[in-house]
C-alpha cells in the first residue's frame, strides 16, 4: 500500500469562461469506480444542454483504476488533460466532470487541453486537498477499572480511539503508523500494569 494520498476536500464545482465558452468543473471524492461513474451520471443529468461533459476519475492509492472521456471533444482533448491534472496533483479517489458550454470560438486542440486541465487544477485549488495516511488497526482490551484513564491517555496523547466497545471487557479501536507499533506496545504495558491485550489488525488509511 502507500503510505499517503491526496484527495479533494469536499465535492464542488469552479467556474471559468474562456473565449465566451463556460467550464463548469466539477469535483467529487470517489471511493469506488461504481461511485465515479454514479457521480458522472448525476452531473450530466444536472446539465442535460450542455455541450460536452467529460470526465475523468482515480481510484486506487496506487492510482490503479483510471478512466477519462472526451465526449465528443477531439480526442485526447480534454479528458486526458484533466486526468493528466489529477495525476500530477497526486491526487486519487476523486472524479472530476467538466461540462462546457460552447460560446462560438474554437479554441483549437492546445486550447481545449489547457481550458479542460486548468478547469481541473482550479477546482483543486479553489476546493482544496487532504492528506491520507496508512495506518495500522490496533485493539486494545483492557478492563472496565483502567478503560476510563486509558481512553483519556490516549487521546491527551494524540491517539485518535476510532472506537470503544463495552461488553465484560472494554476494547478500544484506533489506528497506529506501523513504525510506532512497538513503541506503543511498551507504551500500554507500563500505562495498564500489563492487563491490556494488544491485537493487529489489517491496514486502513486515515486523514493525516
Amino acid at each position: 500500500m502507500q503510505e499517503e494520498y491526496r484527495t479533494v476536500a469536499r465535492a464542488g464545482t469552479h467556474e471559468t469562461e474562456i473565449s465566451r465558452s463556460r467550464f463548469i468543473c466539477a469535483l467529487a471524492p470517489a471511493a469506488t469506480e461504481a461511485e465515479a461513474q454514479e457521480f458522472v451520471a448525476r452531473v450530466r443529468r444536472e446539465h442535460p444542454t450542455a455541450t460536452h461533459n467529460c470526465y475523468a476519475y482515480v481510484i486506487g492509492a496506487d492510482a490503479g483504476v483510471q478512466k477519462a472521456s472526451d465526449d465528443g471533444e477531439p480526442g485526447g482533448t480534454a479528458g486526458v488533460p484533466m486526468l493528466q491534472m489529477l495525476l500530477r496533483r497526486d491526487v486519487r479517489y476523486t472524479a472530476a466532470v467538466v461540462t462546457r458550454y460552447y460560446g462560438g470560438v474554437k479554441l483549437g486542440a492546445g486550447g481545449l487541453i489547457r481550458a479542460y486541465g486548468g478547469a481541473v487544477g482550479e477546482a483543486l485549488d479553489t476546493l482544496g486537498t487532504r492528506t491520507r495516511r496508512r495506518f495500522r488497526l490496533v485493539t486494545v482490551t483492557v478492563d472496565h477499572q483502567r478503560a476510563g484513564k486509558l481512553e483519556n491517555d490516549l487521546r491527551a496523547g494524540g491517539r485518535a480511539v476510532r472506537d470503544v466497545r463495552y461488553a465484560e471487557a472494554v476494547t478500544l479501536e484506533l489506528g497506529l503508523p506501523d513504525a510506532e507499533v512497538a513503541e506503543f506496545r511498551s507504551w500500554l504495558a507500563d500505562a495498564t500494569a500489563g492487563s491490556a491485550r494488544l491485537e493487529l489488525g489489517g491496514e486502513a488509511y486515515g486523514d493525516a
